[in-house]
């Protein structure tokens, strides 16, 4: 089973736009959902109106949320700004098998790279990749 750790940005992307593709995550089977409140607060803070909200919180429903902040150090290799440390960290402290982040200019760097056991991918790859596989797994 995929432990997925979504960032900030996957949130907000959900929730800005009910019939936007990353969307499909939450209606994906054999898989859990994760996401820090850190990461929470940041899509919640960005968002614009009290409808976008209100779908935020009932996405949230359906995750996963860590609480706190993992303390331990990024692997090396990784170099990210302060602000997006907590969410590498968050991922491998919850056992995630994968970040997904549209973070390009941070993570992009990263992606389709393992990290503390932590598959590092765009939400559309991760969404192509279980769509290729799905005549084994069960998708949407």
């Amino acid at each position: 089973m995929d432990r997925l750790f979504l960032d900030a940005n996957v949130l907000f992307s959900a929730a800005y736009r009910p019939e936007a593709g990353v969307f499909r995550l939450w209606k994906l089977r054999g898989v859990k959902l994760i996401t820090s409140a850190y990461a929470l607060e940041e899509a919640r803070i960005n968002l614009e109106t009290e409808d976008q909200c209100a779908r935020l919180e009932g996405l949230a429903q359906a995750l996963i949320i860590l609480t706190g902040h993992p303390d331990q150090p990024l692997p090396s290799g990784i170099k990210l700004p302060e602000k997006d440390r907590p969410i590498l960290q968050a991922a491998i402290s919850a056992q995630a098998t994968h970040l997904l982040t549209g973070d390009l200019t941070h993570f992009g760097r990263y992606y389709g790279q393992t990290f503390s056991g932590v598959l590092i991918l765009s939400p559309g790859d991760y969404l192509r990749e279980r769509l290729k596989g799905s005549s084994t797994r069960e998708s949407v």
